[in-house]
């Protein structure tokens, strides 16, 4: 059963009464979609925090006491440093058309260059774009990459999506390589030796002669 959540209307905009929503425990918010076409709403904070927990393109059913739609979170602004949240941005789906989100990859298992030959997993990225109806929105898609050896990679067409769900990820794109194993370098000191070269004493006359004869050149 989807979830629902309630909402207000909000007539006034702008950082004065956004903070006071917020001092008041309610998040601003905006709705937008295909058959919407901007709807300033306020929503509370537990109702938003208790969506995010569900995890990516979770969809519900949110209401105004005028109207009910099927929504879903398309943006969230927060604090960087506190994580408290600004502003939620939130798109209508509508549930008999098909509709584009990315998806995180669920990797299933040890790398074999990794586990037995020192390898390390190098992530190209962790989430791919899907199409597919709102029903059949996968939580992930799983991968199995035990058999991956050192200097082998995986791409998007190695990638089995559920039924109804097609990808839309450029299939030649590399989800993770195997990277070959960084071998230390070791330095070793060793005691140079200079066997049979001594160094010529410097010789201050000849020097000193050699400069005179340049300069008498000069001066000629």
């Amino acid at each position: 059963m989807a979830i629902q959540i309630k909402a207000e209307r909000r007539e006034k905009r702008g950082k004065g009464p956004a903070r006071q929503l917020r001092r008041e425990g309610m998040i601003p918010a905006v709705l937008y979609g295909p058959d919407v076409s901007e709807v300033t709403l306020a929503i509370r904070k537990k109702d938003v925090n208790r969506i995010l927990k569900q995890g990516e393109n979770v969809i519900f059913k949110l209401n105004d006491n005028e109207k009910t739609w099927d929504v879903m979170v398309k943006e969230v602004q927060a604090d960087p440093v506190t994580d408290e949240l600004y502003h939620v941005d939130l798109v209508q789906v509508a549930m008999n058309k098909p509709i584009r989100v990315f998806v995180p990859i669920n990797p299933v298992g040890d790398p074999v260059g990794v586990k037995s030959e020192g390898g390390i997993a190098d992530w190209m990225t962790r989430e791919v774009e899907i199409e597919c109806l709102p029903k059949n929105i996968p939580e992930a898609i799983e991968v199995d990459i035990s058999a991956l050896h050192v200097n082998q990679s995986l791409r998007v067409e190695d990638l089995t999506p559920p039924e109804g769900v097609r990808i839309v990820t450029d299939s030649e794109a590399v989800l993770v390589v195997i990277e070959s194993p960084v071998e230390e370098e070791v330095a070793v000191t060793e005691e140079e030796e200079v066997i049979g070269v001594e160094e010529e004493p410097e010789v201050i006359g000849q020097e000193e002669g050699s400069r005179k004869e340049g300069e008498s050149e000069e001066t000629e």
